[in-house]
């Protein structure tokens, strides 16, 4: 596979590029991201679904200029495909081949059940959670995909979307219309589909998650994995159907967005009832992703190997982490945890966070050593992208800032209460994060002895003189003793 790859994807509402940079067999990160309004599909589905050439100029103008960005960045593979409008249009093949002649591009169109699949493969290996529905909300169609377990087990497309809504009821004020149409094609669903989890995909649904996180005053600035409740959004949601321009743009609706997030909020509402939904998990990644990783795991199932997290992988990569040195420290935290979980009350599902924090704590060195705990709480709360909750991410970052701090204050985390466990329990998982990191203070990785008399924790082996010095300056919620065997 090239280790540059260009995804473009033509939807009825926006045309968007995706370029990915592979560091390693699994390993990836995005290299960039563009989107252009192209409408490919307006005023098509009043004129028999065919492509208006007004707008198939448009999208012609943007696929140059996302070439011209691909091969800037050097990809060795540019994947295209199109989807709804340009499926559903009786002249699509002049499309095509103009785009081919004028371009060398070859675009892919792709059936309803396909979307829906990639839909399924980007959140099946990207967010956290193995079960649920996705629906992807376009401006020609919506893709729903059943996932059990990380894997896709059925699909479905409906002819439901922003921009053919919008042309068909909301330009004529008919939002009851608009609201017996959506009805009636979503019985097609049956009780296939039927999920307490949906995992949201596509630009409505994003922009419908980046209101909520302002209203409700989320901590993070991080859509991919943002959760909510519906039944506590569900009347909000409804508001937004009857709501002026000058009241969408107060709630935090982007301008370009006024004339489709009606009609996409009412088909979203309509799926969620229906589907009988308590839980909303926003998705970051959709139909781009899911062609590179369809392409990346071809030979796997269209899966990552199992306990394999690629944001993971990625940051070790691309920050050079001595992988030996991690498992190393990563063994002794979770020795000294367990000889303390049970006097101190600690949760094994903090054993998690304590591995990836001590696995990827030196990112930040590559910044700077100094203040490396710094950086790598930013880059980690940044990068860990996939396969993670916010709460997780958050306590993983967290652990590396304070694991220097005898106290951590109380405002520092105050803000992430609703995500963070107790301070008091974040203040134990940090010493023992740093005693850790301690018994490797030179690096020579000591094969040492850890046991247990009642609440202390005695470490002897050879080479730990410097531990041994540095243990006496710090406080901790157990007692430590360090013996250095010369």
């Amino acid at each position: 596979m090239a280790k540059v790859t260009a995804v473009i994807d033509i939807g009825s509402n926006s045309a968007r590029m995706a370029v990915f940079k592979k560091t390693s067999r699994f390993g990836f990160y995005l290299l960039r991201e563009e989107k252009s309004k192209v409408r490919i599909s307006e005023g098509a589905y009043e004129n028999g679904g065919n492509l208006q050439d007004f707008a198939i100029k448009r999208a012609i103008i943007a696929l140059r200029e996302f070439l011209f960005i691909a091969k800037s960045l050097k990809a060795r593979k540019i994947l295209c495909v199109a989807t709804s409008a340009v499926r559903d249009a009786p002249n699509r093949s002049e499309f095509i081949k103009k785009v081919k002649n004028e371009l060398g591009i070859k675009i892919k169109v792709i059936d309803g059940d396909k979307e829906a699949f990639y839909g399924g493969v980007a959140a099946a290996n990207l967010l956290y959670e193995k079960n649920g529905v996705t629906v992807d909300i376009g401006g020609g169609s919506t893709e729903l995909a059943l996932i059990v377990n990380k894997k896709i087990e059925n699909t479905i497309s409906l002819k439901l979307g922003t921009v053919r809504l919008k042309e068909l009821f909301f330009d004529k004020d008919d939002i009851e219309g608009a609201r017996k149409f959506i009805k009636k094609e979503i019985e097609k669903l049956g009780k296939i589909f039927n999920s307490k989890k949906v995992f949201g995909i596509g630009g409505t649904i994003r922009a419908l998650s980046q209101v909520i996180m302002k209203k409700t005053e989320y901590p993070l600035d991080i859509l991919h994995g943002f959760t909510y409740g519906f039944e506590e959004q569900k009347n909000f949601l409804e508001s937004i159907l009857k709501m002026s321009d000058e009241e969408l743009l107060k709630i935090g609706v982007k301008p370009e967005r006024f004339d489709v997030i009606r009609p996409g909020t009412l088909i979203f509402l309509e799926i969620l009832k229906y589907l009988g939904t308590k839980e909303v998990i926003t998705s970051g990644v959709g139909v781009r992703e899911g062609v590179f990783l369809t392409d990346l795991l071809r030979n796997d199932n269209y899966k990552f190997p199992n306990n394999f997290n690629p944001s993971v992988r990625t940051i070790m990569d691309v920050y050079n982490i001595d992988r030996k040195i991690a498992s190393y420290e990563t063994k002794i935290a979770l020795e000294i945890f367990d000889l303390l979980k049970k006097d101190f009350e600690l949760n094994d599902k903090y054993k998690m966070h304590l591995t990836y924090a001590i696995k990827l704590s030196r990112a930040g060195e590559l910044i700077d050593f100094y203040e490396a705990h710094k950086h790598t709480d930013y880059i980690l709360l940044n990068s860990l992208h996939y396969g993670f909750r916010h709460s997780d991410r958050l306590l993983i970052s967290k652990i590396i800032r304070f694991h220097k701090r005898k106290k951590i204050k109380k405002r520092e985390i105050e803000k992430f209460k609703n995500l963070l466990p107790k301070k008091e329990i974040v203040e134990k998982l940090c010493n023992i994060f740093w005693v850790a990191k301690l018994i490797n203070i030179n690096l020579s990785m000591p094969d040492v002895k850890i046991s247990k008399e009642k609440n202390k924790i005695i470490i002897e082996g050879p080479h730990l003189y410097l531990a041994k010095e540095r243990s006496k300056s710090r406080e901790l919620f157990f007692d430590l003793e360090i013996k250095n065997l010369v």
